[in-house]
């Protein structure tokens, strides 16, 4: 049963706290609580300028429920159930439906979280399935229902503005899972029995299962500067360093520049899933896993938006899986990366080595409307040279309808080859309606 009895396991370690709590300490527990959610309607369409596939879309209507209870001796147990459905829309042909946005089913409902938790003013600790938000490990939160982990979770606050991270996650359950599996974002759609879709794929059915990851991370705020360092081992995957730092100028003018540098350094030995396995990730298999990533980001904040512009590049490693391609297990195919020019469709993770910039501009046209346009051009070694336009426009009401967002999402991806079908233009566009309680 690997660790999936890890939630039962710590709920036990809580119930055994309990016994000879007060009468009205114990009531707190549960009359204390509270709940939050949301509710999401989404509709995502992909057009395709070839016709050797087929243009796809999908429509969802979903909630998150989150519960967390009252706090008894800093013990406080929390769920969120998560469901989505089609309503009857998929097509007939899979073919014909964006798997990404909730799989191919007409449903999928899961636990995204049920935990317990132990909290005082200077440490967190969290064990059973959980939201992580992490850099590398997060929910990748663009489709109806986000990512989660059945993990080990520490924060440590040693002092202020400084935070200290740990975790250790064995299991997860991906955006369109309707359970947790020992498997990633490398491993194929159904591995295993999972309903995994959108993930970037590479391993054969046959591999095997995943043992998770762990990782060690600190974060600095004070003033305009922000940085972080994270230490990633995805088991069996590859170790990774995460280094990144950014630093504001305050002038009291309403103008404030920025700048920001990012560094990952990946490595990994010929034990490794994706070298026995012989993964050609970019059509290039390898002895080792082997890859170096910098950045550069600078702009300026602007009276109701900022202006912001990146730069990334990754190194070719000659017999590296990929030829020096980023291994990022939960995000690979996600664009849910940090790299600063990841754009909505895809990134560099998803093209291997190569280099990209990419110029964004965010700006609050009225107090509850915001809109945001992008441009990313990326030249890379096997995947050749593309470039993404993209515009995003974010309402959000007030009032008797406070809590209710429309948003639009549109991107078109041009270039390249094996990158969109029949190497022509891809266009995709994504409605998404939420109403948080």
């Amino acid at each position: 049963m690997r660790k999936h009895l890890l939630a039962v396991a710590v709920a036990a370690t809580l119930a055994g706290t309990s016994f000879g709590a007060r009468a009205d300490a114990l009531s707190d527990l549960f009359t204390q609580g509270h709940v939050d959610g949301q509710l999401r309607a989404y509709y995502f369409t992909r057009s395709y300028d070839t016709s050797a596939v087929p243009d796809a879309s999908a429509f969802s209507g979903a909630a998150l429920i989150n519960m967390t209870s009252g706090s008894l001796n800093g013990f406080s147990l929390g769920a969120s159930f998560v469901t989505a459905n089609s309503f009857g829309t998929q097509n007939d042909n899979p073919a014909k439906i964006d798997s990404t946005l909730m799989g191919i089913n007409d449903s999928v409902s899961a636990l995204g979280q049920a935990y317990v938790q132990y909290k005082n003013e200077w440490m967190m600790l969290r064990g059973g399935y959980q939201y992580l938000n992490t850099p590398w490990m997060g929910q990748s939160d663009s489709r109806v229902i986000p990512a989660s982990y059945n993990a080990v979770s520490a924060v440590f606050k040693p002092a202020k503005g400084w935070d200290v991270y740990a975790l250790r996650s064995f299991d997860w359950k991906s955006r369109t899972s309707g359970g947790y599996y020992a498997d990633n974002l490398y491993y194929p759609a159904t591995f295993n029995g999972d309903a995994m879709y959108g993930g970037l794929g590479g391993l054969p059915a046959t591999a095997h299962q995943s043992n998770g990851a762990w990782a060690l991370g600190s974060s600095y705020g004070v003033d305009g500067f922000k940085g972080q360092a994270w230490y990633y081992n995805f088991l069996d995957f590859a170790r990774m360093g995460y280094l990144e730092g950014s630093y504001t100028f305050k002038t009291g003018t309403g103008f404030d520049p920025f700048v920001g540098a990012q560094y990952v350094d990946e490595s990994g030995s010929g034990n490794n899933f994706l070298v026995t396995n012989h993964t050609a990730l970019f059509g290039v298999a390898g002895s080792r896993v082997k890859s170096s990533v910098w950045g550069v980001t600078g702009g300026v904040i602007i009276p109701n938006g900022r202006i912001d512009l990146g730069y990334n590049k990754v190194g070719s490693e000659s017999g590296a899986v990929g030829g020096g391609a980023i291994i990022s297990p939960y995000t690979a195919a996600y664009a849910t990366d940090p790299l600063y020019t990841t754009s909505m469709i895809r990134g560099l993770v998803e093209m291997g080595p190569g280099h990209a910039w990419k110029a964004k501009v965010t700006y609050n046209v009225l107090k509850n409307f915001q809109v945001i346009a992008a441009y990313a051009k990326y030249t890379t070694q096997y995947r050749g040279n593309s470039h993404d336009v993209y515009l995003d426009l974010i309402y959000n009401l007030d009032g008797y309808l406070k809590g209710l967002t429309l948003r639009n999402r549109w991107e078109r991806s041009s270039g390249g080859w094996n990158l969109n079908p029949g190497n022509k233009p891809f266009t995709y566009n994504r409605v998404m309606i939420s109403y948080a309680f």
